[in-house]
């Protein structure tokens, strides 16, 4: 098959252009070419940018388009109108953020979303896309999905990841926990251990969805795993087993972190606060896309592989986690009063 992917360079991007070469796929990259711009040497790249220039693209065709970087669905409408008659088979990566009332566990594809005014759409028009993007990020991916919809009906694959990891993610939500525990001593254990948490490897994602491809699999999917109930505490077990068996871990209740402003999710990557109502987030169905061949590796092996990724990036300022003075602050108190 001719393959275009929009982006290509980046964490889920080039794990979907390894997979695609590797299944014996022509791919060809259209991307402003800022990102690793020598990665995947021998393969078409089309410069160019998605608001406002798109001439690259032109006169072109494809069997199927794979678009990974689509976030403000004005944008992701102009290059649609180019591609519709120029690609059969059209897959947007999009993201289990669109949902919305997530205070019931099992959230299916027909679970209710996220929705905007006419309203609202003109004022984010007129902000800066990365603002725009942070304060609506899963409104405007829906929005995104229904472009994407329209422009491809009955020839569409909506794919709806949870949490991504592995190796080459630069969120640090993942690898906090892994470069932590590999760390050693006294590991601040958020809430409660049977907390359960949801996430999939990047090579995971990248295999099916360039199976689903092959295939002209349409339809919306939920894209996360793994594919039995993960708690919290298997999690960290599992990072202990793989990476640090120095490390002990302290169970610290939600109340004392809330009453020490310790922040879920950011500070506290994985970790939602049971006060927040969100048990739906990480406890989305996946059944469909297991349906569709939706596969996972061994928790160990993502675990192992982004340690080894860890190990020799050379950034220090990581974007998620929290502070070892802050941890040590929290530590001393909870154990000074031996709750």
């Amino acid at each position: 098959m001719k393959l275009l992917i929009l982006g290509g360079t980046r964490f889920l991007g080039r794990f979907l252009v390894e997979s695609a070469i590797d299944n014996g796929h022509e791919v060809t990259l259209f991307n402003r070419g800022k990102s690793d711009p020598g990665l995947f040497p021998d393969v078409e790249k089309l410069i160019g940018d998605r608001d406002g220039d798109l001439g690259a693209l032109n006169g072109r065709s494809w069997d199927a388009v794979i678009d990974t970087s689509g976030y403000l669905p004005w944008i992701v409408s102009d290059s649609l109108e180019l591609l519709a008659g120029a690609a059969g088979h059209y897959t947007f990566i999009s993201s289990v953020s669109v949902y919305n009332q997530l205070e019931k566990p099992g959230v299916e594809e027909n679970h209710s979303v996220g929705q905007l005014t006419a309203e609202r759409i003109e004022e984010l028009k007129g902000m800066d896309p990365a603002k725009a993007i942070g304060e609506n990020y899963g409104e405007l991916k829906y929005l995104c999905e229904r472009e994407v919809e329209r422009v491809f009906p009955e020839h569409s694959l909506i794919v709806r990841p949870g949490l991504i990891v592995g190796p080459y993610d630069v969120t640090d939500r993942f690898s906090y926990w892994v470069n932590r525990v590999a760390k050693g001593g006294q590991v601040l254990a958020p809430g409660r251990r049977d907390k359960e948490i949801q996430f999939i490897d990047v090579r995971d994602l990248a295999g099916w969805i360039i199976r689903c491809v092959e295939s002209e699999t349409t339809g919306t999917f939920n894209a996360t795993g793994p594919e039995s109930e993960l708690t919290m505490e298997n999690f960290l077990v599992a990072c202990k087993k793989t990476v640090g068996d120095e490390s002990e871990f302290v169970w610290v209740e939600e109340e004392f972190l809330l009453g020490h402003e310790v922040q879920g999710w950011t500070e506290m990557p994985l970790w939602i606060p049971d006060s927040m109502d969100m048990k739906g987030f990480h406890t989305v169905d996946i059944r469909k896309a297991l349906a569709a061949g939706l596969k996972f590796r061994p928790l160990e092996e993502t675990i192992r592989d982004t340690f080894e990724y860890e190990s020799a990036r050379s950034v220090t300022e990581k974007k998620a986690g929290m502070a070892p003075d802050k941890e040590k602050a929290v530590l001393k108190d909870w154990n000074e009063k031996g709750l």
